[in-house]
């Protein structure tokens, strides 16, 4: 379902996927610096989450400024919050690359406003913790002050996120946290000897059985 969210004096594009039954919990999808909603992981992780029962909103919002990425996000998470159309408990985001930056930094200021529980857990895809080559200056603060639930999924070979820096930040948060490694994976995901679907298959499963343990989703 195509929707136009309100932001600001225009409107981000977004789309709905919509599982089959009615569904308590969503997640709110968003891509990194280049490509949009469209950018296959995305399109890939929505469907498969929609076929299990859960609700996904993914938006495109172009631009590299990050505090406005975050603005934008937040639109977003208003949008669906205040949503007749679907009335969720509560929300799972997650972004790519610097959507996930974005997502994290939502989470940081909307946890200082209210403390609804609304927003249950953040999901980052190919976290650029640092830019490539530059790994004296850590993207972390945000990270460090998220309570929620957060998963990484990240590739061993991400030259945005060397493995053990993002290790090392991880264990300072004081937020539930899991690391999932995809072998030998870019920062684009793509691995060697590998398919794109099988890496995606790889990555929306574990995205799914990540959320059932912090939703206690019934299997459906």
């Amino acid at each position: 379902v195509k929707v136009k969210i309100p932001f600001g004096n225009k409107y981000l594009d977004a789309i709905f996927s919509v599982p089959e039954k009615k569904s308590t919990y969503g997640m709110i999808l968003t891509h990194g610096a280049g490509g949009d909603m469209n950018f296959p992981q995305l399109v890939s992780l929505a469907a498969y989450l929609a076929s299990h029962g859960v609700l996904c909103l993914r938006f495109t919002c172009k631009g590299l400024n990050i505090a406005y990425r975050t603005k934008a996000f937040k639109t977003v998470v208003e949008y669906l919050k205040l949503s007749d159309d679907y009335k969720l408990l509560s929300v799972f985001l997650a972004g790519r690359s610097m959507g996930s930056r974005a997502a994290a930094s939502v989470i940081r200021h909307l946890s200082q406003e209210d403390d609804d529980d609304f927003i249950q857990g953040l999901v980052c895809l190919s976290y650029p913790l640092h830019r490539p080559k530059l790994q004296s200056k850590l993207r972390d603060e945000d990270l460090l002050f998220v309570r929620c639930p957060v998963l990484f999924v990240s590739g061993s070979a991400d030259e945005m996120c060397d493995k053990q820096l993002l290790e090392g930040v991880a264990s300072k948060m004081k937020a539930p946290k899991k690391i999932h490694w995809i072998d030998k994976a870019n920062h684009g995901m793509a691995v060697k000897g590998r398919t794109a679907d099988d890496v995606l298959e790889e990555i929306n499963a574990q995205v799914f059985s990540w959320l059932r343990e912090n939703i206690k989703l019934e299997h459906k």
